[in-house]
């Protein structure tokens, strides 16, 4: 069984450094480069032929995306217990440079703003990622004032078909590469991106990349890090061993999660292996341990060094697997931009387990960057609560607000990194338990 399983996945090692910049090569390939086209959307170009057939990969494309339609149409999960209302989502496969997007758009660019845009982790899709937090009565409020777009990775959608044998999976900055297509697609004028753990990192290399169509960053488990051989070769060796649910839990959920076998974890398993296709997960699965380092790091601490130019709110949950990975990503960001929250209490997946919690923070992050002006606190009997007071407990920009505030007994701490110039604006990463 062993050797079967081995010949059933095909799998990259961990990529080496090429000699030249990756990011430009992405944007190369990309839909667009600086900006969108005046009179309607650019023609996608063909992948290369060294890389892949431009017939072949048209013809693949096109019959998965066939089968595809023909298992989903008029199919309502049996397994995920609260779907998005119908009605209100619709569904749009589209053609990238590296393959199909499958995207699930609720809602029509509004004015200015920004769209809301959700990438999720390997092993999930949309809908086993975000259903929970996107249900919640705060989240539902926010997301009034915005249009919403989930994206799938390629194949991991609920009764996607399974890909062909011999199916190169896109690599971590190939993902990455097809999203401008969908902002394209849309006339999104920026997007405002939410992801978790593998889709974290996506929308990091996203934003790297094309830092204008990117105006915040809510990135949950992320970890910037690529696997070195020895890692490499230990999760090829647990692969081979466990069933691929089983391999997939333990980047998901905390330790003492799947010690106590939580309900949440149970129904995780059994949603993971009847709702996911296995091939399709297990290539996506490879390429995401195949990944390379985000290349970012803190202005100042090299030369030249790059970093994410747009506010990020960094979350993890208490004991998650992801913890050393994002407290890594923090040390990368800029400081005056950066909110760190760690919530108690959480496990490995925190929008799962503490939605209002992590609904809150997000109003939160949005009145820093000066949307939603108020925002309807049901805590309180007096009605709105002016955005002013709000965003001072999210993220202050200035050192006077040095002092913790309260938050329905959540502790805010702020750490501050002091220049060494008297002159220099202080800069600080805030860090909040909750």
């Amino acid at each position: 069984m062993a050797g079967m399983k081995e010949q059933q996945f095909t799998e990259e090692k961990p990529l080496l450094p090429e000699p030249r910049g990756p990011d430009a090569d992405m944007r190369s390939r990309g839909c667009f480069v600086n900006a969108f086209p005046s009179t309607g959307p650019a023609p996608l170009p063909t992948p290369s032929s060294s890389s892949r057939p431009p017939q072949r990969w048209h013809v693949i494309a096109r019959h998965w995306l066939r089968q595809t339609r023909s298992r989903t149409a008029d199919r309502i999960p049996e397994n995920c217990e609260t779907m998005m209302p119908i009605g209100d989502w619709k569904e749009h496969d589209i053609e990238t440079p590296y393959g199909m997007l499958h995207v699930v758009i609720r809602g029509a660019p509004k004015g200015n703003k920004p769209a809301i845009l959700t990438y999720h982790d390997v092993g999930l899709n949309h809908k086993l990622c975000f259903n929970s937090f996107f249900h919640n009565e705060d989240m539902q409020e926010i997301t009034r004032h915005f249009v919403v777009c989930h994206v799938d990775a390629p194949g991991q959608q609920i009764g996607a078909a399974q890909m062909p044998q011999g199916y190169q999976y896109p690599t971590m900055d190939q993902l990455a590469a097809m999203l401008p297509c969908v902002v394209q697609h849309f006339g999104f004028k920026s997007i405002v991106g939410i992801g978790v753990g593998a889709g974290a990192y996506i929308l990091a290399k996203f934003a790297l990349i094309f830092p204008d169509l990117v105006e915040g960053l809510v990135l949950l488990n992320i970890d910037p890090n690529g696997k070195g051989w020895i890692d490499w070769a230990t999760g090829k060796l647990s692969g081979l061993t466990s069933a691929l649910p089983d391999t997939v839990l333990p980047h998901l959920f905390s330790q003492e999660e799947l010690m106590s076998n939580t309900e949440l974890v149970q129904s995780y398993r059994q949603q993971i292996n009847n709702t996911i296709n296995q091939f399709n997960l297990q290539l996506f699965w490879n390429m995401y341990n195949s990944r390379r380092d985000l290349e970012m790091n803190r202005t100042g601490s090299m030369i030249n060094a790059k970093t994410l130019k747009c506010p990020v709110m960094l979350v993890v949950g208490d004991n998650a697997p992801a913890e050393e990975g994002v407290v890594e990503c923090n040390s990368k960001l800029d400081p005056t931009n950066t909110t760190f929250l760690k919530m108690a209490d959480s496990g490995g997946l925190p929008q799962l387990t503490q939605p209002g919690k992590l609904s809150e923070a997000f109003k939160y992050f949005l009145q820093g960057m000066g949307y939603i002006a108020y925002v309807k606190d049901r805590r309180l009997s007096g009605g709105p609560v002016p955005s002013a007071s709000m965003t001072r407990l999210a993220r202050s920009r200035t050192a006077s607000l040095n002092s913790g505030s309260s938050i329905e007994g959540s502790r805010v701490s702020r750490g501050f990194t002091h220049s060494d110039s008297n002159e220099a604006p202080v800069s600080h990463t805030m860090e909040v338990s909750c």
